[in-house]
């Protein structure tokens, strides 16, 4: 298992797959399988039988998961998915972009 480029809470770009473009929050992250549930990409139609909590029953959509190599982190200062280094910032590793040195790490 590699180091994780992308971790919950970040926001990304999809920069691959029929969502292309779009942006979100990642919800949450498999680091066996490295699928990624992101907010508001990907959505798949679930039907959801008649029970107490949803006496109505139909369809629901709901985020399906990602591949993280289809995912880049959004870089808030370059306003574009962005690559990272890691840079050690005293005893934490860090995550930083390329292109304008944004931390993404506290």
């Amino acid at each position: 298992m590699s180091v994780a480029r992308v971790k919950k809470n970040d926001t990304v770009v999809v920069v691959a797959g029929a969502d292309v473009g779009k942006t979100g929050k990642v919800l949450q992250i498999n680091p066996v399988t490295q699928r990624a549930v992101v907010e508001g990409v990907r959505l798949l139609k679930k039907a959801i039988r008649k029970s107490q909590d949803n006496p109505q029953g139909g369809i629901v959509e709901k985020e399906g998961t990602m591949a993280v190599s289809n995912l880049m982190l959004f870089c808030p200062q370059c306003k574009a998915g962005v690559r990272i280094k890691r840079v050690r910032d005293g005893e934490k590793p860090a995550r930083k972009c390329k292109g304008c040195g944004h931390s993404f790490d506290g």
